[in-house]
């Protein structure tokens, strides 16, 4: 009897096919943990924005003097609770609005304005349901009284891609050559206590309304650029006001100012991306 094994005992069999089978093993694992790394990566971004923290930019001057064109913000999603507006293109997952509070008022908050509730528009809180607003000769009055509108130092801002003076007699050229706008600037403090900074450029149409009574679950917004910012002073319609903002439409609460360029940035001139930031804007709060 030989003691020579058969072809299917011989040691060398086996082993042969192993690398080919780990080799083509390896990328199968590798493709499965990268489309794993991506789906979580996207559910993580989708709860962060969604019920956490999300970013906003400013492409008007309806908030001067405390947002500029060019400005990046992050907002609090948690702040007023949650509804369909807080999802990625409003899908209408959350049924009504669920761990609701009500905005205070002089709140910078960010909301989808009626009637298509479909745009981001950022307003401040004026009235809350039960309130009486009116506008009188510029000056806003609330349940009967005036908010005080104290006059302060003119708001100056530099000339830029992003910034234009509203008008010949708000422009300033320096003697280096640099201009800037210098608009009129006032504190008003609401009766709560809150405090901010608004332009009056001259009187307007709506420097002068009716009685506004704020509805039940409801809020009466204004933009700070008092004379340039079309709010709860003007109807629901769309491209001409928001009219009475439901608290429905609430997306979230300004927070942090995270990035802001005057505009004169250009791709192809990488050194622009540094010169066109406004720096000293970065990480201011609401």
């Amino acid at each position: 009897m030989s003691d020579t094994p058969s072809a299917s005992e011989t040691p060398a069999a086996q082993p042969a096919s192993t690398p080919a089978a780990e080799t083509q093993a390896a990328p199968a694992k590798k493709d499965e943990s990268f489309f794993g790394f991506l789906i979580w990566l996207v559910l993580g971004v989708v709860v962060l924005r969604s019920f956490i923290i999300s970013p906003f930019n400013i492409p008007s001057e309806s908030m001067l003097p405390r947002l500029l064109d060019g400005d990046y913000l992050f907002a609090t999603k948690w702040s007023y609770g949650y509804s369909k507006y807080s999802l990625p293109f409003s899908v209408p997952l959350i049924p009504g609005r669920i761990f609701a509070s009500q905005p205070e008022r002089g709140d910078v908050v960010i909301f989808k304005a009626p009637p298509g509730n479909d745009v981001d528009y950022i307003k401040r809180v004026i009235g809350l349901p039960g309130d009486e607003v009116q506008i009188k000769g510029g000056q806003v009055w609330l349940n009967g009284k005036a908010v005080p509108k104290k006059p302060v130092a003119d708001f100056v801002v530099p000339v830029s891609p992003n910034t234009h003076c509203y008008g010949p007699q708000f422009e300033r050229t320096a003697k280096d050559g640099t201009t800037s706008c210098h608009y009129p600037q006032f504190r008003e403090t609401l009766p709560n206590g809150k405090s901010y900074n608004v332009l009056d450029l001259g009187r307007t149409p709506q420097d002068d309304t009716g009685v506004f009574i704020v509805p039940e679950g409801h809020m009466f917004m204004m933009g700070d650029n008092r004379d340039n910012s079309l709010d709860s002073r003007f109807p629901a319609v769309e491209g001409e006001g928001v009219g009475m903002v439901p608290q429905a439409n609430l997306v979230g609460k300004a927070a942090v100012m995270m990035f802001s360029t005057d505009g004169s940035a250009e791709w192809l001139k990488p050194w622009t991306w540094f010169t066109a930031a406004r720096w000293n804007r970065i990480g201011g709060t609401f």
